[in-house]
């Protein structure tokens, strides 16, 4: 597991907020909404969002998040942990030698892929989020894009439509995974590729223990103040429940110093992170909050006088099946022996003299 140290404000970038228009008739092609999927089209937050035991997030409340982070006077200077995530994903698609013409980014918010993509890689893109917002006010790119307002659990699209699907840091405040998973298959081509980046487990480790022990101090109990996110040794399990083959998992840490516990919470707060489960406190009270920072700063605090924040990243990748992939060959048709490669280095060793 590699990890990487940045400062607070070191990868914030700027652009110019535009909106691309669509690509006329060929556009309609593209939709096939019925039953169930058109009526969670119809709004943004599609059928997940009440409250239950199946559903931990109030998707209502996350896309006026992301809608208020979007409308900031500079929304950019808390982009750079989604900027480099998205540089990372774009990295991945280049790994892949082909071109695609036609991609979806899933959860796209500003479009913190698309900026790192070229045409030659990705012909077309359709850009698909909660919030309108983040799509009116997305960076400029090269790729001629579409942006579509709908729910990641209900995508609004034909089957076998796309050639690839990314997604950066939206997956985990879905109240369904699986059937997300499934919409993304659903929609790709056979031979498609699937390639997203979603927080593990580890993310804000700092700030939850700080968050607990103060609020034991305090007040006798604690209540969630950070999601919960999905462990890696299920990701594969469900990828591979919805029909995707060639899985490849892994994992990466990102570390991010600030001046203390405030700050990390008002980035948060501007990169549209903020926690929206349905059991989530209302508030915290001030002598809570006060107690919060200071164990931060005695249990993690930097020599430097800073704080770190850990965000873990999932990366993922998916293939969806089609006849000219290469398959694994049947249990038993080996010729070689593992037990004989323990005799190379003897043949070899005996070929040199």
């Amino acid at each position: 597991m590699a990890a990487a140290a940045v400062g607070a404000r070191a990868l914030r970038g700027t652009g110019r907020p535009v909106l691309r228009a669509g690509w006329g008739a060929g556009w309609r092609r593209l939709w096939a909404l019925s039953g169930r999927a058109a009526a969670a089209a119809s709004s943004p937050v599609g059928a997940s969002s009440g409250s239950g035991a199946l559903s931990p997030f109030d998707r209502r409340l996350k896309r006026k998040q992301k809608n208020w982070a979007a409308l900031q006077a500079e929304p950019a200077k808390c982009d750079y942990l989604r900027e480099e995530v998205g540089s990372r994903i774009a990295d991945r698609v280049y790994d892949i030698t082909r071109t695609f013409p036609l991609a979806l980014d899933v959860g796209s918010g500003r479009g913190y892929i698309a900026r790192h993509l070229t045409k030659e890689t990705v012909e077309k893109l359709i850009q698909v989020d909660i919030a309108e917002n983040a799509l009116k006010n997305a960076v400029e790119s090269e790729i001629p894009t579409v942006s579509v307002v709908a729910d990641e659990e209900f995508l609004p699209f034909k089957e076998d439509t796309f050639d690839l699907v990314v997604s950066s840091l939206s997956l985990h405040w879905v109240n369904d995974l699986p059937r997300a998973f499934r919409e993304i298959h659903q929609v790709l081509k056979p031979d498609g590729v699937f390639i997203g980046a979603m927080f593990g487990g580890d993310t804000l480790y700092e700030l939850r223990c700080s968050l607990q022990l103060a609020e034991l101090e305090r007040e006798g109990g604690f209540s969630p103040h950070i999601s919960p996110f999905t462990a890696v040794a299920d990701l594969g399990h469900l990828l591979s429940r919805a029909g995707f083959n060639t899985l490849t998992v892994d994992t990466d840490e990102i570390q991010v110093n600030y001046p203390g516990l405030f700050e990390v919470m008002e980035d948060l707060q501007g990169m549209g992170e903020s926690n929206c489960s349905w059991n989530r406190k209302p508030l915290l009270h001030r002598e809570t909050m006060l107690a919060a920072a200071a164990i931060y700063r005695e249990m993690y605090g930097n020599s430097d006088g800073s704080v770190p924040a850990t965000f873990q990243i999932f990366y993922m990748i998916g293939w969806k099946f089609h006849e000219s992939q290469a398959r694994p060959a049947q249990r038993g048709s080996a010729t070689v022996s593992f037990g004989d490669l323990a005799k190379i280095d003897g043949l070899l060793s005996r070929g040199k003299k």
